[in-house]
């Protein structure tokens, strides 16, 4: 029987504008992100859903809480779905990082996927923690649904590893917007179909809902090829 994953990231946070490294830091959401968490819990609001979880971090707690009360569920806690963690460069800039730490902000544009800062998470240990998580919540929903509020990054390489796409390019290729929608539908927990990626139809206001084209918080390949373009 077929398994409908709602995977969510939370919303805007107090530290999203200042573009810092904020993977393991307990951050709140702010009042745009509280407002995008109640949007998205309208839009699912008719949704059958069994059983919703979350990273334990503050900002998916709140963000999951806000979707699960129109439902009537508890959040259920999963350490695994947390977002990375970028060990000493957490809290600072990214032009700080390139300052201070210039061969490990290199390597990591490089390949985010097996390098880790100093303290840190490679792309592929977040896949090797939150992927059995999000297997398991598939197997014990067999014909349900079921929501996971999670993080951009984490995000972004379960889908990598699910639909076969290079994990070393999770960061050029993929984007997630605050509070953005995906479906996953899973045929079983080894067949996965994307039906819907990166969709903030509940709060954005731009005609149609169509995303603009990003511009910012993105990988060094896609401002150099903006540069150079």
């Amino acid at each position: 029987m077929s398994t409908r994953i709602f995977l969510i990231r939370h919303g805007v946070t107090v530290l999203t504008a200042e573009d810092r490294f904020a993977g393991a830091t307990d951050v709140e959401l702010s009042e745009e992100g509280r407002e995008q968490a109640r949007r998205l819990g309208e839009r699912l609001r008719t949704e059958k859903v069994a059983a919703i979880y979350a990273s334990p971090l503050s900002r998916t707690m709140e963000t999951a809480s806000l979707i699960a009360q129109l439902h009537g569920l508890e959040v259920q806690r999963r350490d695994g779905l947390r977002e990375i963690s970028h060990g000493r460069w957490e809290q600072m800039t990214r032009r700080e990082v390139d300052e201070k730490f210039p061969e490990e902000a290199a390597a990591w544009e490089e390949d985010p996927y097996t390098f880790a800062p100093v303290g840190g998470e490679s792309g592929l240990a977040v896949t090797a923690r939150s992927l059995p998580v999000l297997l398991e919540i598939v197997r014990a929903h067999p014909g349900q649904a079921a929501i996971i509020v999670s993080h951009k990054a984490t995000i972004r390489l379960l889908l990598s590893s699910l639909l076969g796409f290079d994990p070393r390019r999770y960061r050029d290729n993929l984007d997630q917007s605050p509070a953005a929608l995906n479906i996953v539908d899973f045929r079983d927990a080894a067949h996965a179909r994307l039906t819907l990626f990166n969709s903030v139809a509940h709060y954005s206001t731009a005609e149609h809902s169509i995303p603009a084209m990003p511009t910012a918080r993105l990988s060094k390949w896609w401002d150099e090829g903006k540069a150079e373009g």
